[in-house]
């Protein structure tokens, strides 16, 4: 249970201290840092009402939500993050062995054991749309690997990080391995200045890359979970209920705020001619939310290149003001072409644009031509729509559902192209937070690899190789004479 939130008032961030304390922690066996996380998922579950009131329920373009989207969205899912590496965390870390089998002939002693170790200090810059659950389930992640964590949240995601910080002191963590620093982009900056061992941001593209130039310099590794202008493609014999249904969910999730909530509808025109009347009817019953003034400028701008070039708005949601943030109801627009602006920008928005493609590969084409793919969702017969998934350039595609399926802890989370890259949550997400390290044992006591070469050893070598990996039995025993051959005349 949330007992008392310390918010680090007068602490002063002393690495020194930090680096010492994620040494005394990543010697621990991993049991016992898994202890620290089993208590804290108890925690979270007793004071789930409590955490959950740390985060906003509202805030133009990032969040309009109420305690039981909280709760669903982000105490639920980070739970269950805890309970997946309590399951699990011992499986993906454990050192690995390299089967001889695959070994070299030539290296005949060598053993090879692949190690993950901790990387030292995390530097998580965390999003204001979802500011408990993604920074948390790295921050977490992080810490299991043997990390010691520097949380940097977004404006008005302190609350949230310095609660979910004394969850895990009064879980048993050393209170040094969990720092969160200010909220503004100078906190982070300082920190990369002053050294950290990665950083994992997620966020907009405009800022993973003013980010990574940051990083450049001491070339510090990783992890981007950027933008999104995502996708729902609808293959023919799709359920077109359910796809009104998630999309208009996903439209209407967090105020739009999500980075894969849908902006691309891909569709053939006889199933758009079925769909769109329906979806619209849907989608103009949303309640309008909250947005900054500049996205709703973007959007603006967009719909109206849009419409100069020939799209259609079948709904306008640019509509009211409320104080220094503006109300916008759902953006519905007809007729796009993958070259607008419209169809290829992040935008935190309700926003969605029907794309038209009569084949499958047409709709590769047109989803190809967004620089963005963090993730899609395919709607149709499950086989059809599992193929169709296996060719779609993204992080994470989903069958028949959007977004929800993302929370399963199982999954890893990441995109690619102008979405980021690397990995967050799942195994992958966990692996991210070490670095390879390979010991190799030589167990030969023969010396002849370090013996120099002549011009001699050419035909030996040659001849080896033709041995391994050369074509044909007839010509591989060919090459054996030649080894032997070159062997003796090298005594």
């Amino acid at each position: 249970m949330l007992r008392h939130i310390d918010r680090g008032e007068g602490v002063q961030l002393d690495h020194r201290s930090i680096r010492a304390a994620q040494a005394a922690w990543t010697a621990k066996p991993l049991a016992e840092r898994l202890k620290v996380v089993c208590a804290l998922r108890t925690a979270i579950a007793e004071g789930a009402r409590e955490l959950a009131e740390t985060v906003p329920f509202e805030s133009p373009g990032q969040l309009r939500r109420n305690l039981a989207d909280t709760l669903v969205s982000e105490v639920l899912p980070l739970a269950e993050a805890c309970r997946f590496l309590e399951r699990r965390a011992e499986r993906i870390l454990a050192p690995v062995r390299q089967s001889s089998r695959l070994r070299p002939v030539w290296l005949g002693g060598v053993e090879v054991e692949t190690r993950r170790e901790a990387l030292g200090v995390v530097l998580v810059i965390g999003p204001g749309n979802y500011p408990l659950f993604l920074p948390g389930a790295q921050a977490v992640q992080a810490l299991v690997a043997g990390n010691a964590v520097l949380w940097k949240p977004a404006p008005g995601g302190s609350a949230a990080a310095f609660a979910l910080r004394s969850l895990l002191v009064e879980s048993g963590l050393d209170a040094r391995l969990l720092t969160v620093l200010d909220d503004g982009p100078e906190a982070a900056q300082a920190a990369i200045e002053q050294g950290v061992d990665k950083v994992v941001l997620t966020g907009a593209a405009s800022t993973g890359r003013a980010v990574m130039r940051s990083l450049a310099e001491t070339l510090t590794p990783s992890v981007m979970e950027l933008s999104g202008c995502d996708a729902v493609f609808v293959l023919p014999g799709a359920d077109l209920e359910r796809v009104i249904e998630a999309i208009a969910f996903g439209m209407r999730f967090n105020g739009s705020a999500t980075c894969m909530a849908p902006r691309r509808l891909i569709v053939s025109e006889a199933v758009a001619a079925t769909l769109v009347p329906g979806l619209a009817s849907a989608l103009r019953s949303l309640e309008p939310v909250q947005v900054t003034q500049k996205s709703r400028r973007l959007l603006s701008d967009l719909v109206e290149e849009a419409t100069l070039f020939g799209a259609r708005v079948l709904l306008n949601g640019q509509s009211g003001e409320s104080g220094s943030a503006e109300l916008v109801g759902v953006t519905l627009v007809d007729r796009g072409l993958p070259s607008m602006r419209l169809a290829k920008t992040d935008i935190f928005v309700p926003l969605l644009t029907i794309l038209n493609a009569e084949t499958n590969e047409d709709a590769l084409d047109v989803y190809g031509q967004c620089p963005y793919a963090l993730t899609a969702a395919v709607f149709g017969p499950e086989k059809a729509a599992r193929d169709f998934a296996g060719r779609v350039r993204a992080g994470c595609v989903l069958v028949n559902d959007v977004i929800v399926s993302t929370a399963d802890p199982r999954a890893s989370f990441g995109g690619r192209g102008m979405s980021g890259f690397g990995s967050t949550r799942g195994a992958e997400g966990l692996l991210e937070m070490t670095a390879v390290k390979n010991i190799l044992v030589q167990r030969s006591k023969g010396r002849r690899a370090w013996m120099p070469t002549t011009a001699a050893h050419g035909d030996l070598f040659v001849a080896l190789l033709r041995v391994i990996h050369g074509r044909g039995v007839g010509r591989r025993l060919e090459a054996l004479r030649d080894l032997l051959k070159a062997a003796r005349g090298m005594k």
